[in-house]
């Protein structure tokens, strides 16, 4: 039997297990079965390369980090997958390098990208200015709050290939949900991080998780959250309900009611609805990288990450630019301009 390697590997033992393993290395798993008592592999210090499983036709994913310190209450990744590590910048360019010409974007991901390091230091912005001169659409992944200031985001607005979609993880508009979740900022904080990045990027697409009914969450704690989305405008939310992880430490809290989450979930989809509306209408002309053919329409994504479709004679990889006639389905309907 094989298991992700738990804070304490001893909680296994005596259940006829033999190996306890975190997700580090897991394309190098092989099973010895002579060998005797339980093997625990332990946490990795450094980064361990690994090609990415999936690319598609014109998008390559690029991983540059893995593992987090930020032992955030409800998760169990520092755990699993241990603490930050950096991948050596000089492999990711290789990478890179060596991508074919019909790959037109790289998306840059990571467990937590905000902490990508070179030499000890931050590097995520020197990274992305080295990866500029490649000519493909550069996307970043999920980001944390405590990246973005001023430097940061002047650096990226010079960028001539930098699509401007920032996925930014809130979790919680209210400062006392935030303190029990043991993010490390507060909701002002996170609110400030978004006007500076529509300071260089006006109609850049800022998405956002959030997690409803987390413990102890009370109707006051909900509402301002509710209040702090409609506040800042965010362009999509991926909505949660908090749901348990052994080991955390937020497991041994108290729990909200099922039916109380599906009511605020509910309530924050409806929300989303009208996010996703309001800033489709801020935009008008995007640039679509034509990425499928479906139903008699060609699909793509524009910079700030707006799902179009378009009819014409295109194929996958053209960069078409656009304009918006209407919204469609799950994004938008666009003609040629």
């Amino acid at each position: 039997m094989w298991l992700c390697r738990a804070e304490n590997p001893k909680q296994f033992e005596g259940r006829g297990i033999q190996l306890i393993k975190g997700v580090a290395g897991k394309q190098n798993i092989y099973f010895e079965r002579e060998e005797k008592g339980v093997k625990v592999d332990e946490l990795p210090l450094n980064y361990q390369a690994m090609t990415f499983p999936h690319q598609s036709r014109t998008r390559a994913y690029v991983k540059i980090q893995d593992g987090c310190n930020n032992f955030c209450t409800y998760c169990i990744i520092p755990y699993l997958r241990g603490r930050s590590r950096s991948r050596a910048i000089d492999d990711i360019i290789k990478e890179v390098s060596e991508l074919g010409d019909d790959i037109k974007e790289i998306v840059i991901v990571g467990i937590n990208l905000s902490d990508f390091k070179v030499n000890g230091e931050k590097g995520l912005i020197n990274l992305l200015e080295k990866l500029d001169k490649f000519g493909k659409r550069i996307r970043l992944s999920s980001m944390e709050d405590g990246i973005i200031d001023e430097d940061f985001m002047y650096r990226l607005s010079k960028l001539e290939n930098f699509c401007p979609q920032f996925h930014m993880s809130l979790q919680s508009g209210c400062d006392t949900v935030l303190k029990r979740m043991n993010r490390h900022y507060t909701s002002e904080q996170f609110a400030e991080s978004v006007k500076i990045i529509r300071k260089y990027f006006p109609k850049a697409g800022v998405t956002t998780d959030v997690i409803v009914g987390f413990p102890n969450e009370t109707e006051e704690e909900f509402e301002k959250t509710r209040k702090f989305i409609e506040q800042v405008r965010f362009s999509a939310l991926h909505i949660f309900q908090y749901s348990h992880r052994e080991g955390t430490v937020a497991s041994r809290m108290t729990d909200v009611a099922p039916d109380i989450k599906k009511k605020r979930a509910k309530i924050l989809e409806d929300l989303n609805k009208k996010c996703e509306r309001d800033f489709i209408s801020q935009n008008d002309m995007l640039s679509v990288l034509i990425e499928e053919y479906e139903k008699g329409y060609w699909i793509g994504h524009s910079k700030n990450f707006i799902k179009c479709y378009i009819k014409g004679d295109y194929k996958v990889g053209d960069i078409v630019n656009v304009r918006i006639e209407k919204q469609y389905l799950d994004g938008v309907l666009v003609e040629k301009y």
